[in-house]
């Protein structure tokens, strides 16, 4: 029977079709002899309307539209570590062994290996209820992460039938049930999820434990909870990408996933080369042992740039539900904004602020608010962290993009353009930023660090206030007219800055930090710090105190003082307080 839906007009991504009443809003569809996939995202009583998520050059009127019956989804199960997917999940590298290094359109290939055999372990029996979320078998899907199958959350039934532990591949059954109704299920080590809905939770939790990410800025003046939110928003060449691959390869989070969207395809292949290389340092195994890439570079289709952040939050959001931390990396969600301003654009919309549509807002929030902590139906504790760049033309935060992203999310870590190019790594200025989660994580820092942690960490922000007030007036008529107890301040904040708040990810003490650590270091500024501004009190010239090196010391001891060996800051304050006896 010929298929009487076909297409009536072209205009890029943006396909319509006349007079068809078979398709539903938002159903997954095929376009053309080449079965281009794409989404129904409008129907009138005339028109259907389909953003097409590959390239529609070559398709012409009268093309065949087939529907599918079903949403926009995602094949969840074994093999999404350790692979790169395009941003509607297809893989790149099953891709490049049929088609060689330039992707065909209409390339089909399943998402997941489905001639791999995984050996699995079953864990129910015949007889066992099993709800939705509930784990029936385990399997090593890499050296470090064990997958855990979970009957689909919208699935619940008695066990009829159990297959004996062994090899299997995905589409194999392993567990049969029967619901309620009598009807079986086949649970095989598979499952689908339409990527625009999240999954379901059991409760979502407060964001009372930390990310630490060994970034002393971030963890000590602006850190982030686990399944928290956080933007860092910074013009071309501030270091976004280079900060999120920081936090990728040391934050303690079990699995992270990594969405290049829209950004230039010869810094996707770098990141792509980069992370095959590094070692986790947790573990001693390569880091893609743990890692999802997505790459949709700006050369790729714009509407699968759309679908790639979704694609990314719904994997984070399936290993969470296991139980596991999962961090995702969206680089950059200004890229994705631009590809709704395109398709918004070609639909002919009313246009809002600088032309991205009026629902940009809405499409932010509803992707941030997937993040959390949660308990799980699996019975354990997950949680998905949310880091997204943010792009704005020529540094200005004012853009609708990085204002809209501020509204939803509760970190904001601002990339600065003169500390990047004066080689201070991370760029983040520490007068822009700011972080909410202080009241939430504050008791978590108080039971493990002490209370004292949170008693430095506001002196040092203090600190850096009050050198920020200072350097106005030297830069209007110098530093000479200050007083000395005023020059301490300028002194201290500069320690504070180089010595503490920049950081070298090549160097192998100071690429992470542990949190005792980092204590330490603001303790011995501190201590610093007050003795010295008990001698100036004395009207004892700070020159005096200088002349020692101490601050330059201090400066440097983030490469002195090696990680594993903190007892060496007793002999650095042992220093300072015998030092500054002599003239006190």
């Amino acid at each position: 029977m010929k298929n009487s839906n076909v297409i009536y007009g072209i205009n890029g991504p943006v396909v319509t079709v006349k007079n068809a009443d078979c398709f539903e809003m938002m159903e997954m569809v095929y376009v053309g002899e080449q079965k281009l996939v794409g989404e129904i995202i409008g129907i009138t009583n005339e028109f259907t309307t389909i953003q097409v998520y590959e390239e529609t050059t070559g398709l012409k009127p009268g093309d065949s539209v087939t529907g599918t019956g079903a949403p926009m989804n995602v094949l969840l199960g074994p093999g999404i570590i350790d692979n790169i997917f395009d941003g509607i999940e297809r893989p790149l590298k099953a891709i490049e062994k049929q088609s060689g290094a330039f992707i065909n359109r209409g390339a089909q290939v399943s998402s997941l290996d489905d001639k791999k055999l995984w050996n699995v372990t079953i864990k129910v029996k015949v007889g066992d209820q099993l709800e939705g979320g509930q784990i029936y078998a385990v399997l090593p899907e890499t050296p470090i992460i064990e997958h855990r199958l979970m009957v689909h959350p919208d699935l619940s039934g008695e066990v009829i039938k159990v297959m004996p532990d062994g090899e299997y591949r995905i589409f194999d059954t392993v567990v049969v049930i029967r619901d309620c109704n009598g009807i079986d299920h086949n649970l095989t080590l598979c499952q689908k999820w339409p990527i625009r809905t999240s999954r379901p939770v059991k409760e979502r939790l407060a964001s009372s434990l930390p990310l630490i990410t060994g970034q002393r800025i971030i963890d000590t003046l602006f850190p982030i909870a686990k399944g928290g939110t956080a933007a860092i928003p910074g013009g071309f060449g501030t270091g976004k990408t280079m900060t999120q691959h920081q936090l990728a390869k040391w934050c303690d989070a079990d699995i992270i996933i990594y969405v290049g969207c829209g950004e230039r395809g010869n810094e996707m292949s770098q990141v792509l080369e980069e992370f095959s290389e590094l070692i986790d340092p947790k573990s001693q195994r390569p880091m893609t042992d743990r890692t999802v890439l997505i790459a949709n570079t700006s050369n790729m289709p714009v509407a699968a740039r759309e679908a790639s952040i979704y694609t990314g939050i719904t994997l984070g959001e399936y290993y969470r539900d296991m139980g596991y931390h999962v961090a995702m990396m969206a680089d950059s969600t200004s890229r994705w904004a631009e590809a709704l301003r395109e398709i918004s654009g070609r639909l002919e919309e009313m246009p809002a602020e600088e032309g991205f549509p009026a629902y940009l807002p809405s499409r932010l929030a509803e992707f941030y608010e997937r993040s959390g902590r949660a308990k799980v139906l699996s019975g354990g504790e997950g949680s998905v962290t949310l880091i997204g760049a943010v792009s704005p033309q020529g540094s200005d935060f004012s853009e609708p993009v990085t204002q809209n992203t501020k509204r939803f999310t509760r970190c904001f870590w601002a990339l600065d353009k003169s500390l990047a190019y004066a080689r201070h790594y991370p760029a983040i200025n520490w007068m822009q930023s700011y972080s909410e989660y202080f009241n939430d994580l504050d008791t978590w820092f108080r039971n493990n660090l002490g209370s004292d942690f949170i008693e430095y960490r506001n002196k040092i922000s203090a600190l850096l206030q009050e050198e920020s007030s200072l350097m106005e007036i030297v830069k209007l008529i110098g530093s000479d007219v200050l007083p000395d107890d005023q020059k301490l301040i300028i002194e201290t904040a500069k320690v504070i800055r180089v010595g503490f708040l920049q950081q070298n990810a090549f160097h192998a003490d100071d690429t992470y930090v542990p949190l005792e650590k980092q204590k330490l270091m603001m303790k011995t500024i501190l201590h610093l710090y007050a003795k010295s501004r008990d001698i100036v009190a004395k009207n004892i010239p700070l020159s005096k105190i200088l002349k020692f090196g101490l601050f330059d010391k201090l400066t440097k001891m983030k490469y002195d003082i090696p990680n594993s060996k903190t007892e060496i800051f007793d002999d650095y304050i042992k220093e300072i307080d015998e030092k500054l006896a002599a003239i006190s």
